[in-house]
């Protein structure tokens, strides 16, 4: 790879839209970089598999939803691929079909520093530089536990994980303790914030203020059993109000919102106001995607999770369920007696969310970015540096 020559160092950030939580995690990071460091840093994203990995690869992100709606697939191709032999007997397969791709991103993106967001990028960028003097190259685990193997590559300079179990799987996987460092999951700053005043929320968008609030979330992409789910809470739940957010789903809004609802109900699409939805609800009824599970925490909400993918997100579940941060009700019938109980039994809520608080990382998004930092020759925010500055 050719050196950058500019002044400013330049990070560049690999990922690619094979799910939400690689482009979060990097545009996470990438805005605490700034917000810490001002313009010092150069950053850029590359979609590596979009803009350089030839024809079929390059239509990964675009038939990724499909993937994950077929879970019992998604678990066997897990499963059967989770190992570090396997994975580089995988990686060994495919290199031949991207070889001249990812030396061509080599060749094109000199920088100074590479970070990886993504579990398939690490590897084939790592053999594409070779042995020649190349920029160091950083890797955030982007899932919470039960990371696959194809997270964790010996040669990497830093791999980056969000708990204990991530950090023991990593070693598992070869590489060394100086390698591995447990920060959090990074996720934007909007969603760090102290919890706010649920009652001037809930005003702000018409929501009952003396109603047990349920914020039901599929992710950006409105998937899982969304519609049924809400369903079941609106006929047995008569003490909750529900705020059900359908992402980019539209036939799933448009059914929801032609719907008669006998609790108060209101329906969203993709929305950019998730950080204080979550902060004005009293119980989130999610999948166990990693991002929202960490958002959840910060914002001190209990979590009843209600699907996952099978073996990527396992272990999202056995963390939420043995810290005492919420429960796992796979069925509508579980899920309605879970919000039932937490509306009858608010001292029990109350300790589920301060468990929430208690376990959160709100700094984990700024500590990567001091960290990424100090790699690049900077060691101070610019407040630091300045203290007049606000």
């Amino acid at each position: 790879m050719s050196q950058h020559t500019s002044k400013r160092p330049k990070i560049i950030f690999l990922f690619s839209d094979t799910g939400g939580g690689h482009r979060s995690a990097a545009e996470a990071i990438i805005e605490s970089i700034h917000l810490e460091y001002g313009v010092q840093i150069q950053t850029e994203m590359i979609d590596v598999i979009k803009n350089y990995t030839p024809l079929p690869l390059n239509r990964m992100p675009e038939l990724y939803p499909s993937f994950v709606r077929l879970p019992r697939a998604w678990e066997l191709g897990f499963h059967l691929s989770n190992g570090r032999h396997r994975v580089r007997l995988l990686y060994s397969g495919a290199w031949p079909i991207v070889r001249k791709s990812f030396r061509q991103f080599v060749f094109q993106n000199p920088c100074d520093l590479l970070v990886s967001v993504h579990p398939l990028l690490s590897a084939p960028v790592l053999r594409a530089m070779g042995t020649k003097k190349h920029p160091p190259l950083v890797t955030v685990v982007t899932d919470m536990a039960t990371a696959h193997a194809s997270w964790y590559h010996r040669d990497t300079d830093l791999c980056i994980v969000a708990s204990q179990e991530a950090y023991q799987r990593a070693l598992r996987a070869g590489l060394q303790p100086e390698q591995v460092v447990e920060i959090g999951l990074p996720v934007a700053n909007r969603f760090c914030y102290p919890p706010g005043d649920k009652v001037e929320l809930r005003q702000k968008w018409g929501w009952p203020v003396d109603k047990t609030l349920v914020l039901l979330v599929g992710g950006g992409e409105g998937m899982g059993p969304i519609e049924h789910t809400a369903h079941a809470i609106n006929a047995e739940c008569k003490d909750a109000a529900l705020v059900v957010v359908a992402g980019r789903n539209q036939r799933l809004k448009e059914r929801l919102q032609a719907y008669s609802w006998s609790i108060p109900t209101f329906i969203y699409g993709f929305v950019r106001e998730m950080p204080d939805f979550m902060r004005a609800a009293d119980i989130l009824v999610s999948k166990a995607g990693p991002g929202t599970i960490t958002e959840a925490l910060i914002a001190g909400l209990p979590i009843i999770l209600y699907s996952r993918l099978p073996g990527q997100e396992d272990g999202n579940v056995s963390f939420v369920v043995s810290e005492g941060a919420g429960l796992w009700a796979p069925r509508s019938n579980q899920i309605v007696l879970a919000i039932n109980r937490w509306i009858e039994f608010p001292d029990e809520r109350a300790r589920v969310a301060a468990t929430c608080l208690r376990l959160a990382r709100p700094h984990a998004s700024r500590d990567i970015a001091h960290l990424l930092a100090a790699r690049v020759g900077l060691s101070q925010p610019i407040e630091e540096m300045n203290p007049s500055t606000v």
